[in-house]
């Protein structure tokens, strides 16, 4: 199920608390980045095992969890001033199922609260926060973490499990390395079974690393559901994708969540669909064409990939199958490196060959997504038929 719920403007703002919101939001906006570094700090001082267990140490290292953070509230609290804003319910689905992912519980948002508004004080100071402010903002804070908890509660029951309690020992019953220097590992529960899962879906796979420290990184899976398996590619990127593809192998044990994500069902639309990605943005859409070839050959579909070079290209022979199996279906390829066969240079989605009514699914770099998603836009393709994910928490780019 796809769950998008709706953001009610003003809900729960009183008049004065929208005014006081509206007059702040631009000082707010503005050091947003200051604010949410300090907040991190802090947190992660009082909490130190939050890094270590829980957040990916990367992006943290690079900004990028903080610059989601702030970009999210502010998204959020622009369209609670402005309800002819963009209704944020995408983002604050593909939010959730990120949390859901993670085993994100309602009691965490209290820490998050506590660390965050000691951060505002800190960087805005206790004259521009006077208690008219800090009111203000702890509604939308908590506006928006009771529509997020709310929607996790809603994920948690569906998959089946307690709330947060979404991780499995998994066995890995299979190793593939493909020729693109990712690798690809097959997984089986050694108690309770994987429920089912949508294609397009994600697992977040737990390591703990030579420091000890536990680390998550999410993978999509590239299988359909069968005996309770799951399959995802490891693309060697970043300290636990580099430790897995170094250390895993049959036989040993990794902990795998259960599979969230909400891209939706392909099945669903009955339209042709259009599958378009870039570098490891392939693994949702080859988990869409095992689907297709599975249970619904008969779809047109179109795909579109982009790559470095053939060398690069993940999944490929398995892209190129799974087309060939589907009667309906093309393939384009474009590489950066010439090769004599591909497309020369960057994928061009404004002059691809479209169909007028096509569903769209798109994953790959920020950059990428952003790009092709423009060019879509520009053709008149409506964001309802844009189906979009990004690989790193940078969801309020597509807001």
């Amino acid at each position: 199920m796809t769950v998008t719920p709706q953001v009610s403007a003003g809900e729960g703002l009183g008049p004065e608390q929208g005014q006081i919101i509206t007059a702040t939001l631009p000082l707010v906006g503005a050091r947003i980045d200051e604010i949410t570094t300090v907040f991190y700090s802090r947190m992660f001082a009082a909490r130190p095992e939050l890094l270590r267990n829980l957040f990916n140490r990367g992006n943290q290292a690079q900004g990028a969890q903080q610059r989601a953070l702030a970009a999210s509230i502010a998204t959020y609290a622009t369209h609670l001033v402005d309800p002819n804003l963009p209704n944020p319910a995408e983002l604050i689905s593909r939010i959730g199922h990120k949390h859901a992912s993670l085993g994100i519980t309602a009691d965490q948002y209290e820490i998050v609260h506590e660390h965050l508004f000691a951060a505002i004080i800190e960087v805005l100071g206790a004259d521009t926060v006077t208690p008219e402010v800090a009111d203000a903002w702890d509604a939308v804070y908590w506006m928006m973490a009771r529509t997020l908890i709310g929607l996790e509660r809603g994920l948690y029951a569906e998959a089946g499990v307690a709330d947060g309690d979404v991780y499995r020992r998994a066995r890995v019953v299979a190793r593939t390395d493909d020729p693109s220097g990712a690798v690809l590992l097959t997984v089986c529960s050694t108690g309770q079974p994987f429920p089912t899962f949508r294609p397009g879906q994600y697992v977040s796979v737990g390591v703990t690393l030579p420091d000890g420290a536990r680390q998550l990184r999410q993978y999509s899976l590239i299988n359909t559901p069968h005996d309770g398996e799951l399959t995802f590619a490891v693309r060697p990127l970043g300290e636990v994708s580099n430790w897995v593809r170094a250390n895993v192998h049959r036989g040993d044990l990794l902990d795998v969540t259960v599979p969230f994500g909400d891209l939706p069902d392909p099945e669903t639309h009955h339209r042709p669909l259009v599958l378009v990605s870039a570098g490891i943005g392939i693994t949702p859409m080859v988990g869409i064409l095992e689907h297709l070839a599975a249970v619904a050959p008969e779809t047109t579909v179109k795909v579109w990939h982009a790559d470095r070079s053939a060398a690069t290209h993940p999944l490929k022979d398995r892209q190129q199958e799974l087309v060939a199996a589907l009667p309906d279906a093309t393939l384009d390829v474009w590489y950066e490196e010439a090769d004599g066969v591909a497309h020369h240079g960057l994928l061009d989605a404004s002059a691809a060959k479209l169909p007028a009514d096509a569903e769209v699914y798109l994953c790959g770099g920020n950059g990428f997504v952003q790009a092709v998603r423009a060019q879509l836009q520009e053709r008149g393709v409506p964001a309802g038929r844009l189906h979009c994910e990004l690989f790193s928490p940078n969801d309020w780019l597509l807001s």
